[in-house]
């Protein structure tokens, strides 16, 4: 086929190539699983290679298709974002492809090829960085893209949904600085996401503002995962002047937190209170029920999926940046610090 062609290339035409029904193919363009690896692998060769796009997407009035992307799916984080964004999903009769690219050149370069053969209307990046490339060959296929929690600045036409990171950083601190603490840990989340960055940030200006000195040693590294906290919780505790109050950036670091504290021969509340951030559903059922910044991860999901499928219909956004309000949930995990001299 000439290049003119490839442009105006059809279902049929790809069958007809491929050797095989219309039907089929189409079962290939929705992602069905009822069609031979050796067929699906032909056809969608031959979808990359013609470029082929379904010239309905941007007609229809609702979008048929979104594709919902992670670094990485082995988090319950994850699973409150997947929920939000299936719930709009379900209820506009779209479809959502789930997928996790690792951060690796090699699987977003393969996403992106079945992203271009199943012809998704709609792409929700979750803590990812927009690069160039990337970005470049997002528009050359006119699939619009929305970014929830972005790791760092996104371009300026790309639409982001977070959470006010910073103010959960501070009403954490805060809450520990006003049951007495002041010799407060920290544990930071990755150092290249703006989220993590925020919390911290927000930590550090109730620290000052309450006039407590910073002190460096009770600033831990993390990446959000219990591992981390664990081996943080334990460096802060071993300190000479231990804190009486641990803020992890994460509910699953704030956990690795407990476990070091139960190793060291204590207890969570009773000697050393302890904050997490994003309130988890198991955050309420821990042993004792962890106070945490809520982060509304469902919702986050629900308006990135809304917003998607608007630009998907040609429809106007209100705002391409949103941040959804953050909201501290006492429990039992945070309470007066019973070594008053150690503040």
């Amino acid at each position: 086929m000439g290049a003119d062609d490839e442009r105006r290339v059809t279902i049929t035409a790809i069958a007809r190539e491929a050797g095989v029904s219309v039907p089929t193919v189409s079962r290939v363009l929705n992602g069905r699983s009822d069609v031979a690896p050796g067929t699906r692998e032909r056809v969608e060769e031959l979808l990359r290679h013609h470029g082929y796009r379904r010239r309905s997407a941007r007609t229809v009035t609702r979008a048929e298709l979104v594709d919902l992307v992670f670094n990485d799916l082995d988090s319950p984080w994850a699973v409150e974002i997947i929920r939000g964004v299936e719930d709009v999903g379900h209820n506009a009769g779209v479809g959502t492809v789930v997928s996790a690219i690792h951060s690796r050149s090699t699987s977003t370069r393969q996403w992106l090829q079945n992203l271009r053969a199943r012809a998704s209307d709609g792409v929700i990046l979750v803590t990812s960085d927009v690069t160039q490339p990337l970005h470049t060959q997002l528009r050359r296929l006119n699939v619009p893209v929305v970014v929830v929690d972005p790791a760092g600045a996104p371009a300026t036409d790309v639409p982001t949904v977070g959470a006010t990171n910073w103010a959960g950083g501070i009403a954490a601190t805060q809450h520990l600085l006003e049951l007495g603490h002041r010799r407060i840990g920290f544990v930071a989340g990755p150092t290249h996401l703006l989220c993590s960055r925020a919390r911290l940030d927000g930590y550090r200006a109730a620290l000052e503002g309450a006039g407590v000195p910073l002190d460096d040693r009770l600033v831990q590294p993390g990446d959000f995962y219990h591992a981390s906290g664990f081996a943080a919780g334990a460096a802060l505790l071993e300190l000479a002047d231990p804190p009486t109050a641990i803020f992890a950036a994460s509910d699953q670091m704030a956990f690795g937190v407990y476990e070091a504290i139960r190793r060291h021969g204590s207890r969570v509340a009773d000697d050393v209170s302890v904050v997490g951030f994003d309130d988890l559903p198991e955050a309420r059922w821990a042993s004792p029920p962890l106070t945490t910044v809520r982060q509304p991860l469902v919702e986050m999901g629900r308006l990135a999926a809304r917003t998607v499928l608007r630009l998907a219909r040609g429809e106007q956004i209100e705002s391409p940046r949103v941040e959804l309000a953050t909201e501290l949930v006492v429990r039992d995990s945070s309470a007066v610090p019973r070594r008053p001299g150690r503040r």
